[in-house]
């Protein structure tokens, strides 16, 4: 076969492994008014294996989304509300006396579950959020003596809010360089929120039902994999993060001192990654730049940290991004 009829097939295969994709979405958009782009990113999320930090003010269906993603999948889900008092324990389990055996016993923690709500995550301290780390980094939590491994598929939404920081402690970097996304949601529509009060407030609660079984989603944690990504693609990847560590290099010396640390190589094999799964999503066996750029903000928003210059110019990641983006040659 040559080139042309490879990726034929390619795309083929993925326009036949991506419909489960939509079946989800669409049982999702049976209980979520609207959120499309939230629902495409939990899905990039399962399909690559990663995390996601979602940033919003209370009440646009955080919760919702998730509990409703584990009734369409058949996952176990968990919430746990972050509070300053929180302990490693209460997330991860502990170990407990039973005095008829005289021996400890392990008694697991909420965290053994496939789909974990964190929520308010930044409102717990520093040796809490070290727990949860263990556990997104290497699916494994160590209690006392013993390690012991998390089901597949495990994905962790954790929540913070944008408004209210009293009180919260900011989340280490290292932690939130691990999510793959942070992404923001926004207030919805007139005619999206009229659609949620007719839907809320009917009488009947909407409800999702299993469309997929764990054997899918295992396999389109494989299927996405065969998504074509060509070298151009990649060096437009590596440019565009690149261009947050060495912007004058890039021709945006004007960001040099907004710039505080740039992205790490996390972030080149993340954008990779959910480029990739975002054209699996749309049924497409090959990445196009508009993929990387769609994704992309989402990417690389929590992995710059601005300098004091930038706050005080009340300049944005956001908006570092879109210079970036504005200015980086497209192949």
């Amino acid at each position: 076969m040559n080139s042309n009829q490879d990726l034929t097939f390619i795309n083929e295969k993925i326009g036949e492994e991506s419909q489960i994709i939509e079946k989800i979405i669409a049982e999702m958009g049976k209980v979520i008014v609207g959120q499309r782009a939230l629902l495409e990113r939990m899905m990039i999320a399962l399909i690559t294996s990663g995390h996601i930090l979602l940033e919003g003010v209370p009440g646009l269906a955080k919760t919702l989304s998730i509990k409703t993603m584990a009734r369409a999948l058949d996952l176990d889900f968990c919430r746990i509300q972050f509070t300053p008092d929180l302990l490693p324990a209460d997330l991860t389990g502990t170990l407990v006396f039973n005095p008829k055996t005289s021996e400890f016993v392990t008694r697991r923690g909420p965290v053994f579950t496939n789909l974990l709500l964190a929520d308010e995550i930044n409102r717990a301290p520093a040796k809490v959020q070290s727990a949860l780390l263990e556990s997104m980094q290497e699916l494994q939590v160590t209690i006392g003596e013993n390690t012991h491994l998390i089901d597949k598929p495990f994905m962790v939404m954790a929540t913070q809010n944008p408004i209210e920081q009293e009180g919260t402690y900011p989340l280490p970097e290292a932690q939130i360089d691990r999510f793959l996304l942070k992404v923001k949601i926004t207030y919805p529509s007139k005619e999206e929120e009229k659609a949620i009060v007719n839907r809320m407030t009917s009488g009947a609660d909407p409800e999702a039902h299993k469309v997929c079984s764990r054997e899918e989603i295992f396999r389109i944690n494989k299927s996405y994999q065969m998504v074509y990504i060509d070298d151009k693609i990649k060096d437009y990847i590596i440019n565009l993060v690149f261009a947050t560590r060495y912007p004058e290099e890039a021709g945006l010396g004007k960001l040099k001192n907004l710039i505080q640390v740039g992205s790490s190589p996390r972030a080149s094999i993340y954008l990779t990654e959910t480029a990739k799964a975002l054209a699996f999503i749309r049924r497409r066996g090959y990445v196009t730049p508009e993929d990387v750029k769609t994704i992309g903000r989402d990417v690389l928003r929590h992995r710059i940290i601005l300098s004091y210059e930038a706050e005080a110019e009340e300049m944005t990641t956001d908006d570092i991004i879109t210079e970036i983006f504005d200015n980086i040659v497209v192949p």
